[in-house]
């Protein structure tokens, strides 16, 4: 029954839309897009609306522009020149097809351009990331290593690895000897979350592995990491992340823009856990569960930001006293 609801909803859509638009057009003398780049501020709202648009086009011109777009980001190669000479090409299409005045409309052409860069720029960075997730760690890549290496010199700037292969991989959270073992499901995509947030945000993951030894409250710092860098990738490629990017990137989002959101989600990580008052570590799928439906809601409101840079920025004193005074209450409460 609801199928058919669906499917009859569909039909009348189909053939109601081109009725609504040309109506519309007469009445406003503007096309759909140029009503949403003007009736939309910056956002999710109005580059949704727009990729919706392009995407439910009937005109040949346009379907095909899309498609070059499509193919030119799923490939990966929405970059540098291409990118910009791929957008011009859009704009000038969309201006032709739609018949619209270039000197009356540049506020409508510099909305359009950023929308371009935001849709097209979200799925470039999907191939970007779906590259890393797929390239296995190698011991026998120098690169690899180095990385490895460097991540534990940051968390553990006063504490020397003695050997590669050593247990002191356990201190920052790896499960055995070897921490290559541990990226088989993430590839050097969670190697290369850790290290940003060990390189950019140094104290402040210093301070959260400090958090994760506790000896009550603690949990495996790599381990979790990699966890979340597998929670970051399913936001980005069911598309619930675009609520983020859109809203706060104005323009192309990079790889950078995904770092800092792995960032956002291991800080808020520690603090829920912490919160949660977990009795051991067995209590990790349902806490991590809890965590990322917060996360699903707070990114179902069409303005939603996660603020990573805002928290991020906190000075290490007012993070230090934050957490550990939570950790202070817990204890008590024992």
């Amino acid at each position: 029954m609801i199928s058919t609801i669906i499917s009859i909803f569909s039909y009348l859509k189909w053939y109601i839309r081109p009725v609504v638009k040309w109506f519309l057009r007469k009445t406003t003398r503007l096309c759909e897009l140029q009503r949403i780049c003007y009736g939309e501020e910056f956002g999710f709202r109005r580059s949704s609306k727009i990729e919706t648009s392009l995407s439910l086009s009937r005109t040949k011109d346009i379907l095909q522009m899309v498609q070059q777009l499509n193919n030119l980001s799923m490939q990966g190669r929405f970059v540098d020149k291409a990118m910009k000479n791929c957008v011009e090409y859009a704009v000038k299409l969309t201006i032709d097809v739609k018949d619209i005045k270039p000197t009356f409309h540049m506020r409508f052409i510099n909305n359009y351009k950023i929308c371009l860069y935001q849709i097209y720029g979200y799925k470039q960075l999907l191939h970007e990331v779906e590259v890393l997730r797929k390239t296995p760690y190698s011991s026998e890549n120098k690169e690899h290593e180095d990385k490895l290496l460097k991540l534990w010199s940051l968390l553990n700037p006063d504490k020397p690895l003695q050997n590669r292969i050593s247990k002191q991989w356990t201190d920052i959270g790896f499960q055995g000897d070897d921490p290559k073992t541990d990226f088989r499901g993430m590839g050097v995509l969670g190697l290369e979350n850790l290290l940003y947030f060990a390189t950019e945000h140094s104290e402040t993951a210093r301070h959260v592995l400090l958090h994760s030894n506790h000896p009550t409250y603690g949990y495996s710092f790599a381990i979790v990491g990699i966890n979340l860098t597998s929670m970051a990738y399913d936001l980005l490629r069911n598309k619930t992340l675009q609520v983020h990017f859109y809203n706060s990137v104005k323009g192309k989002p990079k790889m950078n823009d995904f770092h800092y959101v792995y960032c956002y989600l291991f800080y808020e990580f520690d603090k829920f856990w912490l919160s949660e008052k977990p009795r051991d570590i067995m209590e990790f799928s349902r806490i991590r569960a809890k965590f990322q439906d917060n996360v699903l809601k707070l990114l179902q409101n069409p303005k939603a930001q996660l603020k990573t840079v805002d928290y991020i920025a906190l000075s290490v004193n007012q993070l230090v006293d934050n957490i550990d005074h939570l950790l202070m209450e817990k204890e008590n409460e024992l």
